[in-house]
């Protein structure tokens, strides 16, 4: 079945103007852990739309739409990991642990650990600017087979995708992330665009003496970038520094 399956894709993709690309079906179903019944659904969500013109379809038929829906189908299923695994943490921390999980910067790390740009399906034009490698193209390739994993098996197959591939390394990312230093990158790139410096400001401090918890915004010149909550002013300005971060389009 699968070789018939690869033989047909080949054949599909073929186009004068470009070049043939072959994606290797049976590495990617070892890779993503995951065998589709629906083959219409694995192809969509490995098409980028830069590789549309070879097929002369519509821009619906790319994995845009999928990408849409397994942003949402992740969302759930990160943020019922988190309200299940940390019973006594406030919504502020696990709005901030989701975010940075989902996030575009971390999605693409993972997509990478997974080779799954080598299997995309782009244009010649494309590939030749490092697309299989860009960051976008990698976390949003992510949700995209997520959604059509979730379309094709449902949420459980979903769910055990997103456990397998991706909340396996959920700690040592959260460990990563909270040495990483997100005042200095926004800093070096506010001075590198002579925006001057950042400006943190406490917006509320909530809760007793013994817990409380730190509302903080950051601004560039006049520009709200980012918020960030925590129990310290310290951690805050970090979460409120990677929001700017994320705003900005740096990670």
């Amino acid at each position: 079945m699968l070789d018939w399956f690869s033989e047909r894709i080949k054949n599909l993709f073929k186009d004068s103007k470009n070049k043939k690309q072959i994606v290797d079906f049976e590495a990617l179903k070892e890779t993503i852990g995951y065998n589709f019944i629906d083959e219409k659904l694995f192809i969509q969500a490995l098409k980028h739309r830069s590789y549309l013109p070879v097929t002369q379809e519509q821009r619906i038929h790319s994995n845009e739409r999928l990408e849409l829906l397994g942003d949402a189908v992740l969302g759930l299923i990160v943020v019922d990991f988190l309200y299940k695994r940390y019973p006594h943490k406030e919504e502020g921390e696990l709005t901030n642990m989701k975010s940075l999980f989902v996030s575009r910067r971390i999605l693409a790390k993972i997509a990478r650990t997974l080779k799954l740009g080598q299997h995309l399906l782009i244009s010649d034009a494309e590939e030749r600017s490092g697309g299989r490698k860009r960051s976008s193209i990698n976390s949003d390739a992510m949700e995209s087979i997520l959604g059509a994993i979730y379309l094709d098996g449902g949420l459980s197959s979903a769910r055990i995708f997103v456990e397998e591939k991706m909340l396996v390394h959920f700690d040592e990312i959260i460990e990563n992330d909270l040495h990483t230093n997100f005042k200095s990158m926004l800093l070096e790139y506010s001075q590198s665009q002579s925006l001057g410096s950042p400006c943190y400001n406490v917006e509320s401090v909530e809760g007793p003496d013994h817990e409380r918890t730190f509302n903080i915004q950051v601004k560039i010149q006049d520009d709200i970038l980012g918020m960030g909550t925590a129990n310290s002013k310290k951690r805050a300005e970090q979460l409120a520094a990677r929001e700017a971060l994320k705003t900005l389009y740096i990670i």
